[in-house]
């Protein structure tokens, strides 16, 4: 049997910040070094200078482009023409395969995937929730619409993809098991990236990188690092990196707590540029699928205190002492209080390295996907002549 033919295929997703990004570009880069034709389509409106950067490293490695529209984050009548100009974009490409990452980009993904179909083209419908709509609650109308329009919506898709075994059983409580293939693909990250990362010698004691939005936790890592001051009775140092809708009001909180000179606030940077300025890394989210925040950290041998949510403990392991419940600053404050102070913390907190290679590999990730892709192109027939 020959080799098979390099597939053409295009990812959807609507905000160039945070982990669908950090995904979709390691996905993307990885799939066109093994030959693949790759495309993104996405949003215009949001990211800023360091992800236009980001943009403009992945763009050698999309053959099939780099597609940005408005695509607003609520539903509103601006999406039927978002649909309409992404429909004729990605048509004109010719995919293979359509994978939506997020709830926007799995609806886009899927509709316009569906549509093609109707014409007799044979592509391969993929969607990737990545916390997204999982992250509604059941209890409210919101959530429940949502919930059911993600339901109908398994009608038009190939394969679930979920990125830990956490999204997968979130997604079986809230909408039902699923109707389709799913399967579970952990995200993955570079050789590059298991490399320790050295503090340096003038290194804050905690760093918070990420969204600036409370479903981050940034107030949580606040509140907790005031407490740890006083528990340890004396000033500490922190750092805290990111953008997001929701800065100002922490920039606020600090200065009300009289920590504005002990707690740094700087705009987003790679994450392995940030880890050598702390000596500990803090992610205290409300909730999370798979963070990369995390398997970062970790692969760069830098000691995490995290929120017990998501995947976070599929990475760290289920009993690892620097796991804490979300939203607790009392609870984050005690095990950030540990860190500083007891002997061997930092060696207890560390995962499995070889465990952390072996399943969150970047090649194994995008090895996965591209298997499940051709699976379902070819449970597809062909359209006859």
């Amino acid at each position: 049997m020959g080799e098979a033919r390099p597939l053409r295929i295009i990812h959807c997703f609507r905000s160039p910040i945070g982990g669908i990004f950090r995904h979709v570009r390691d996905l993307a880069e990885a799939q066109a070094r093994a030959g693949h034709q790759v495309g993104i389509v996405c949003d215009s409106s949001t990211g800023g200078a360091y992800e236009d950067q980001l943009f403009d490293d992945l763009k050698p490695h999309l053959a099939l482009g780099l597609v940005r529209l408005p695509i607003r984050r609520s539903i509103g009548p601006s999406d039927i023409s978002a649909f309409w100009a992404s429909f004729k974009e990605i048509k004109s490409l010719q995919p293979d395969v359509l994978h939506g990452h997020g709830a926007k980009g799995g609806v886009l993904a899927r509709l316009i995937g569906s549509l093609l179909r109707v014409n007799r083209y044979r592509v391969a419908r993929l969607y990737s929730p990545h916390g997204g709509s999982l992250h509604y609650d059941s209890r409210r109308l919101s959530g429940r619409a949502i919930f059911f329009l993600e339901r109908l919506q398994e009608y038009l898709t190939d394969a679930l993809v979920f990125v830990c075994d956490y999204e997968r059983q979130v997604y079986t409580a809230k909408i039902g098991k699923p109707r389709v293939r799913a399967e579970r693909i952990y995200n993955g990250i570079n050789d590059r990236e298991f490399e320790k990362i050295f503090a340096r010698p003038d290194a804050v004691d905690f760093l918070f990188i990420g969204m600036l939005r409370d479903l981050k936790g940034p107030d949580v890592f606040i509140d907790a690092f005031a407490r740890t001051e006083r528990a340890v009775g004396r000033p500490l140092s922190a750092m805290i990196v990111g953008d997001g809708p929701d800065r100002d009001r922490y920039d606020h909180m600090m200065v009300s707590l009289g920590l504005g000179r002990r707690i740094d606030l700087l705009a987003a940077m790679r994450s392995r540029d940030a880890f050598q300025f702390a000596r500990f890394v803090v992610v205290p989210s409300r909730a999370e699928a798979m963070p990369y925040i995390v398997l970062e950290a970790a692969a760069a041998d830098k000691p995490v205190i995290a929120s017990r949510v998501g995947g976070i403990p599929e990475i760290l392991g289920a009993d690892n002492i620097g796991l804490v419940p979300a939203g607790d600053p009392a609870a984050l404050a005690a095990a950030m209080v540990a860190a500083l102070g007891e002997p061997g913390w930092t060696d207890r907190a560390r995962p499995d390295p070889v465990a952390l290679r072996t399943n969150f590999s970047v090649t194994t990730m995008a090895d996965q996907m591209t298997a499940l892709y051709r699976s379902c192109l070819g449970t597809l027939r062909r359209p006859e002549a």
